[in-house]
């Protein structure tokens, strides 16, 4: 994916279902009105999207901000719902979250329902925008995506504060769980008994919780691009998964295009002298021409977030990761312009989308380094700690500073969000309920490797582990339908089924590098 502010796990970039509409035929159908029970609107409204071949069904439930305060007031969430296509009543109800934290689902129906097109035929899908995003009443911080992507660690930090400041008591209202419990208000409303869960990178968290909280309204789980609960505040699966996509990317491509281990030790070079000695780049955007520092951070950023993107959408045509030890190789030669492009390239995406909901539920919800009511001085003392015990190799071709400051949800950038007003973090291990679940990882993501799906899995006493060969982040990205055909022949029967074309996908370009 290229970088986006919506779609991260830790920052993740555009949306799979997004990229898969550039494959999609225009809608005809028009939307309709929501179901007569409850709140409803009997005039499509503007946002319903239409899906040709299906009924949609769109509406909207009043929610409490706040469970508790009414003070704070309520928040309109909105839904859609695709109808399946088939006569006669619908075998299920599969409830989709693309990730984020404050990535929108309704805007990407037409691309969900053609990646689950089979699915669709017996199955109704249900869209949620959370609340804070898209339909569902965007709230706003005063954090652009742009400020927050371009910024120096510093400034993030400072933006996350300002941002905590600006929502005050109204923080708290931007939960997993509160989002989880929206879902189920609109499951009720709508007469559904159990849902199937499908969660993308940011969904794979939403959606357990939305199990540990409604565990008898759960069908089943598919879960891909996953992380636990439990995830690492200080994100050492990723800078371990780093070095392992550039060995891996490298001892795959046809002719041999580098060598793996020499492309880390590059970029273990380039990491110290970018913490050195940083450069200077300016990135060109609609919204303006920014310059951006780039140092260790950022480097970490862009080789385990933004070299995560779109991995394998067209395994054809250059990608970051694919082009990345050649610039890692010129720049340990003296040579920074491929670096420089690929820098450039990847921040052309900036938008001035507000960063309310991604930093809201990354701060309120995520596990840290620190205790939540302690004060500022403290929090610092235990992070610092927590920094120090970081053995050596931990992260990598990074140093721990580095590379945790190159997370945009993790290490300290949450360490200025209030004590006050805002919730405890969501707990780790909740009790999860004893259903089918089936957890898939692309081989060459860094920002939620195999290593997380695994501890993803392992949450769940009924589940299945598959990794994708040759995928970057959110396998569902390939255009063969073979990762949505298995999820989807899970969600039909419980079992996989046939995983072959799992081990069959083909290599990605490989940028060579020249002796």
């Amino acid at each position: 994916m290229t970088y986006k502010s919506t779609m991260r796990r830790a920052g993740l970039a555009v949306s799979m279902m997004a990229v898969m509409a550039s494959a999609l035929p225009t809608a005809t159908a028009t939307a309709s009105p929501s179901p007569a029970s409850g709140p409803t609107t009997t005039v499509a409204p503007a946002w319903c999207p239409a899906v040709e071949g299906h009924q949609v069904d769109c509406g909207g439930l009043d929610r409490p901000l706040v469970v508790g305060k009414p003070e704070l007031g309520e928040v309109k969430v909105s839904y859609a719902v695709v109808r399946h296509s088939a006569p006669g009543p619908a075998k299920g109800t599969v409830a989709v979250n693309p990730g984020g934290p404050g990535e929108t689902s309704i805007d990407k129906a037409e691309a969900f329902a053609w990646g689950l097109e089979g699915l669709l035929k017996d199955h109704d899908l249900l869209l949620v925008d959370p609340r804070g995003t898209g339909a569902s009443e965007p709230v706003p911080c005063g954090v652009t995506d742009a400020e927050y992507r371009f910024g120096t660690r510093a400034r993030q930090r400072a933006a996350v504060e300002r941002c905590g400041k600006n929502l005050g008591p109204k923080a708290a209202g931007y939960t997993s769980a509160a989002t989880a419990d929206d879902i189920d208000a609109i499951r009720a409303h709508l007469g559904v008994q159990k849902l199937s869960l499908y969660g993308l990178s940011y969904g794979t968290y939403l959606m357990p919780v939305y199990a540990s909280r409604h565990p008898e309204h759960v069908r089943d789980i598919v879960l891909s691009g996953a992380f636990p609960l439990a995830l690492d505040p200080l994100a050492r699966p990723s800078a371990q998964a780093v070095s392992l996509s550039l060995r891996r990317v490298c001892e795959r491509s046809v002719p041999v295009a580098c060598d793996g281990e020499r492309a880390v030790k590059d970029l273990a070079t380039t990491a110290a002298r970018l913490r050195a000695e940083p450069m200077t780049v300016p990135i060109t955007t609609d919204h303006g021409v920014y310059k951006k520092r780039f140092t260790e951070d950022k480097l970490a950023n862009l080789a385990f977030e933004a070299a995560s993107s779109q991995v394998g959408f067209e395994p054809d045509g250059p990608s970051p990761l694919g082009r990345l030890p050649h610039a890692l190789d010129r720049f340990v030669k003296g040579d920074s312009a491929p670096l420089r492009k690929l820098v450039q390239e990847e921040g052309r995406t900036g938008s001035t989308v507000d960063q309310a909901p991604y930093i809201a539920v990354t701060c309120n919800d995520y596990r840290k380094a620190w205790a939540k009511d302690a004060s500022r001085s403290a929090r610092w003392r235990q992070y610092d700690a927590a920094l120090a015990a970081v053995r050596p190799g931990e992260h990598g071709a990074f140093s721990a500073k580095g590379f945790t400051e190159g997370t945009t949800d993790a290490g300290d950038v949450c360490i200025g969000w209030p004590r006050e007003n805002t919730p405890g973090p969501q707990p780790t291990k909740p009790a999860l309920p004893d259903v089918p679940v089936l957890v898939l990882s692309g081989d060459l993501d860094a920002n939620t490797p195999d290593a997380s799906g695994k501890k993803a899995a392992a949450q769940f006493r009924d589940s299945r582990f598959l990794s994708v060969r040759n995928m970057g982040h959110v396998p569902e990205l390939e255009r063969s339908r073979c990762v949505t055909g298995v999820s989807t022949h899970f969600l039909r029967t419980g079992e996989p089924g046939d995983t072959s074309c799992l081990r069959a996908l083909p290599p990605i370009t490989v940028t060579p590098v020249r002796g």
